[in-house]
């Protein structure tokens, strides 16, 4: 290669480099600049063909930025408003939705606009047309909450909320709960039924507050229930309704020092022969922050031998808390022998749909008395049979330390 050819091309290698630094200095002087939309044509349809349009622009420096989109009538829906951006390449996907809603079809002008520190304004227009647009939005049809007033403390009142809604088209929905700081939230899982996730048709939610898992609830107050659902191209719908938790807790309670007093009443001695009368004396205290509901027969009361809380009309009651005594032999089901875990006059009453409910309150100790006329004997030709006391739980548990309580030897005879 000759001198003059190297000396041509090194000439042409300076010039080339000199206008792009020039073409690269004027455009960094600009606000606003390699503004573009693509393709110009979308059919926001999810059929993954032509959703979305590929909005690209570049700023020179720091700026406030919008992206709208006009319509025929003159009317603004804004994209993105008033956004702080810094110098540098942006790239947005526009699929058509604007505050939760598909625009209709037409031909919209689409505005780029920049507005920097010092005041200086940039925009950019063009053309940008909606085909066959799915403008359907999901519907929450018949979004229910109940019950509204919710103490989840496992008690059997009110400790489960049921939310119920029938969505109109497949989509993605979330549903929880918005604390009084309006910030925290708490998930709410859906109840698996035939109907999946998402699919249209009915749906349900039973939520109990975590307290099925021993874990404590949200604190007390007052919730707003936010459920979104949101379909494949965008389309957002949002119900809401309100949720007032009160109570809400993991109930304890305990058999005090876990012993009983079991004797014979009229003796004092622990000798009870057939046709004699067992009776007994515990503590129990409520050492939660929620209180214990229980139910009758009241503290005191006596039963015959062949006898049981059912036929003394008090069967079982889901969530409620009752003293029982069992013993060895007992051909039946647990604790067949039940009491309140104190006086019901000495307890707190509340009326609740029409009925008297009775309540141990966090920090009350209340004394549990009965007695039992023992008919037969319990363990076939034994003359010792021992007798023990626990703390039920209705259809909920019964605590290890609450189960099987000072097991105590009461001759029988025979």
């Amino acid at each position: 290669m000759s001198l003059t050819t190297m000396t041509k091309k090194i000439t042409l290698l300076f010039l080339f480099l000199s206008a792009a630094l020039f073409i690269a200095g004027c455009n960094s002087g600009k606000l606003l600049y390699d503004v573009s939309v693509n393709p110009q044509t979308i059919t926001p349809n999810a059929d993954g063909i032509d959703d979305v349009a590929r909005i690209s622009y570049k700023l020179g420096r720091s700026a406030n930025l919008s992206i709208f989109f006009v319509d025929k009538a003159g009317n603004e829906h804004y994209f993105r408003q008033n956004r702080r951006r810094s110098a540098g390449e942006y790239r947005v996907d526009f699929g058509g939705v604007v505050d939760g809603a598909m625009l209709p079809d037409g031909t919209y002008i689409w505005v780029v606009q920049a507005l920097a520190d010092d005041g200086e304004e940039s925009r950019v227009e063009g053309a940008l047309t909606l085909q066959n647009a799915d403008t359907d939005r999901p519907q929450l049809q018949g979004f229910s909450v109940y019950p509204q007033n919710f103490t989840p403390n496992r008690d059997g009142v009110n400790d489960r909320v049921t939310i119920n809604y029938s969505l109109s088209k497949k989509a993605d929905v979330k549903v929880y709960l918005i604390a009084p700081d309006g910030e925290t939230r708490y998930p709410i899982a859906e109840k698996e039924r035939d109907i999946e996730s998402g699919e249209p048709g009915f749906h349900t939610y039973d939520y109990e507050g975590g307290v099925d898992l021993g874990a404590e609830p949200p604190p007390d107050g007052d919730y707003i229930v936010w459920a979104e659902a949101v379909d494949a191209v965008g389309n957002r719908t949002i119900v809401t309704n309100t949720l007032t938790i009160a109570e809400g807790g993991v109930p304890r309670a305990d058999i005090v020092n876990a012993t009983v007093d079991f004797y014979n009443p009229e003796t004092g001695e622990q000798v009870v022969l057939l046709g004699e009368t067992l009776a007994f004396t515990l503590t129990v205290e409520n050492f939660g922050s929620v209180p214990v509901r229980t139910i009758g027969p009241d503290s005191g009361a006596h039963y015959i031998g062949n006898k049981n809380f059912n036929t003394l009309g008090y069967p079982q009651s889901s969530g409620v808390w009752r003293v029982g005594i069992d013993y060895e032999g007992n051909p039946s089901y647990p604790y067949p022998y039940r009491w309140a875990v104190g006086s019901l006059d000495q307890l707190e009453q509340r009326e609740i749909n029409g009925q008297t409910e009775y309540y141990l309150m966090p920090g009350q100790r209340a004394i549990v008395t009965g007695s039992i006329q023992l008919v037969d004997i319990p363990a076939g030709k034994k003359d010792v049979v021992n007798f023990w006391a626990g703390l039920i739980h209705e259809d909920v548990a019964i605590h290890a330390f609450n189960d099987h309580v000072d097991p105590t030897p009461i001759n029988v005879g025979f």
